[in-house]
């Protein structure tokens, strides 16, 4: 089979995380008999330096031919003076706008060989850690209306959900749980905000009328912040709004071992989706070559999963990471000390694996 991907590079470590994906994706290709044909094109910083915005329409009508789209990391220190909406980050919020973009799926695994890197006590994790964290994409203070006075002492953001909006998002939380174990946590600050107590309203509803073999509970979100560290494996599908869901998703990674390790799904009404690892562009240690591009490679899984529906290949990507990773070869941000492998060390070895016959 063949398939169209639109790959967005970025910004920082995001082009030296991306080549390690392609050459794991161009392995599964050549490993199940499939054909990806890769457009690159411009997003965030490198796209303000090339055309002065950091979305050009070049971009997204590529994205909108593809099959799936998969990008790196976009933002640095270069361009924070810029206007927000001039941003390398208006770039990713624009992408996920024009796809139609409204869930994003954050799952926190910790693979066996990283159980000693995880910050947790090995008690709590004995059993291992598989989190899935279902984040609202669209709405929030990320797209609601921005103020600041103009003596800039009074400042402004909007939060704003649409009763459609929300139950969206909660009929694809439920949807991924009953793939699991059928447990949703909804997380928000009903005690305090009034889009909370609509968000609480409208999933408790949905659930009743079309979920009720789902189990629902509710927490506040300062609550789950705190369970997430003391009791982590009481969690299956986390479903929060876009802010709640970017702190907790960040505070997952880490229990897992590191930020480096998670990729993320993001998906509308259709099979076209937009994946990328969590974290950002790193440009600290952009071409130094020890980025860890295991995100990005995880990233190639969802994509395989979620829009190309091959699942055997998928699996196969992520048993060849954790092989790489059962062989000991750690990145700088995996441990690996005075011993760690670089970025594209770690590419090669997952490929391998991926490649090796059995």
């Amino acid at each position: 089979m063949e398939f169209k991907i639109t790959v967005l590079p970025g910004d920082g470590i995001g082009p030296e995380i991306m080549a390690e994906a392609l050459k794991v994706l161009t392995a599964a290709g050549a490993k199940f008999g499939h054909k990806f044909r890769v457009k690159s094109c411009l997003i965030g910083g490198a796209a303000i330096d090339e055309t002065g915005e950091p979305l050009p329409k070049e971009t997204v009508d590529n994205c909108l031919r593809a099959d799936a789209v998969l990008l790196g990391a976009v933002g640095g220190p270069k361009w924070e003076n810029l206007p927000v909406k001039q941003r390398p980050e208006a770039g990713l919020l624009g992408i996920r706008s024009a796809l139609g973009l409204y869930a994003n799926l954050r799952p926190a695994r910790l693979f066996a060989p990283l159980k000693a890197a995880s910050p947790l006590k090995s008690e709590l994790i004995q059993d291992g850690l598989d989190v899935l964290v279902v984040r609202e994409l669209t709405g929030d203070v990320y797209f609601g209306r921005r103020f600041r006075s103009e003596d800039g002492n009074t400042a402004m953001d909007e939060m704003c959900y649409s009763v459609h909006e929300i139950e969206r998002i909660a009929r694809r939380a439920f949807e991924c749980a009953k793939l699991r174990s059928g447990k949703v946590t909804s997380v928000d600050k009903a005690n305090v905000l009034t889009t909370s107590r609509l968000w609480r309203e409208v999933v408790t509803r949905v659930h009743d009328e079309e979920y009720p073999d789902v189990q629902l509970s509710h927490l506040y979100v300062d609550n789950a912040a705190m369970q997430l560290v003391v009791n982590p494996a009481q969690f299956d599908v986390i479903l929060t709004s876009n802010l709640f869901g970017d702190i907790l998703s960040d505070e997952a990674s880490m229990i897992t071992g590191s930020i480096g390790m998670l990729p993320s799904a993001s998906l509308g009404a259709g099979p076209l989706g937009l994946y990328e690892p969590i974290h950002g562009s790193a440009p600290d240690i952009a071409g130094k070559g020890i980025a860890n591009p295991l995100a990005t490679i995880l990233s190639v899984a969802m994509m395989l999963r979620h829009s190309l529906r091959l699942e055997d290949e998928a699996r196969a990507v992520e048993d060849a990471v954790n092989a790489a990773l059962e062989s000991g070869l750690r990145t700088k941000d995996l441990g690996g000390g005075d011993r760690s492998v670089s970025c594209e060390e770690m590419g090669d070895a997952v490929m391998g694996h991926l490649t090796a016959k059995k």
